[in-house]
């Protein structure tokens, strides 16, 4: 190769970009990385995307009912049925918490126990990191158990975290307004049109 080289007399050089080039180079590198103009925005959070004012009761309400009592006692009459809850329009009270974990991750869906029955900060000298799942006083939990679902207008569980969508935590006392009624298991399940939180 080196001699076909100096027949034809010349020698092999180095390849230099020159500073025009490399600007280029850089353009279009910068072309690639920027989105295109069809390219979609970033979601926004989920709970931003929905208006709660229609899902808050704008005042405390002043005869809402224990757990245990719509458990318990049935229809908002009270009811003779043995405690069986067939979808009764309902106004009940309770602390969130029952369970280490009383929230259902990205939905308006969460657990509420009677407020007579003792989280364990309630217990005088009790240090549990965890208070709100009621490790202290779990006997008390059957029947002071309530799951609470927020719902549309169509029934349709609210796809957004409750936490962040009404500012919620453990432990915070909520009234909601909504249909009770009980599982296949026995398990009180109320479809809330409403809530109150508590400050």
């Amino acid at each position: 190769m080196q001699d076909m080289m100096e027949r034809l007399g010349t020698t092999a050089r180095p390849i230099v970009w020159g500073g025009s080039f490399r600007a280029a180079l850089l353009a279009v590198g910068l072309l690639v990385a920027l989105p295109g103009c069809g390219d979609d925005p970033p979601e926004p959070d989920a709970a931003t995307r929905i208006d709660v004012t229609p899902y808050l009761l704008a005042e405390l309400p002043e005869s809402a009912r224990e757990v245990k009592a719509v458990y318990e006692g049935g229809a908002e009459d009270g009811g003779e049925d043995g405690g069986e809850v067939k979808g009764s329009e309902v106004v009940m009270v309770g602390r969130i918490g029952g369970s280490l974990d009383p929230w259902i991750d990205g939905r308006a869906a969460f657990n509420i126990v009677d407020r007579s029955v003792k989280a364990c900060t309630d217990i005088p000298g009790d240090t549990c990191p965890t208070p709100w799942d009621y490790c202290c006083t779990r006997d008390g939990l059957p029947g002071a158990m309530a799951l609470v679902k927020v719902v549309d207008s169509s029934g349709r569980l609210l796809a957004a975290d409750a936490r962040s969508l009404f500012g919620m935590k453990e432990l915070q006392t909520v009234y909601v307004r909504g249909t009770a009624s009980k599982d296949e298991n026995g398990n009180l399940v109320v479809l809330a049109t409403a809530v109150y939180v508590k400050k």
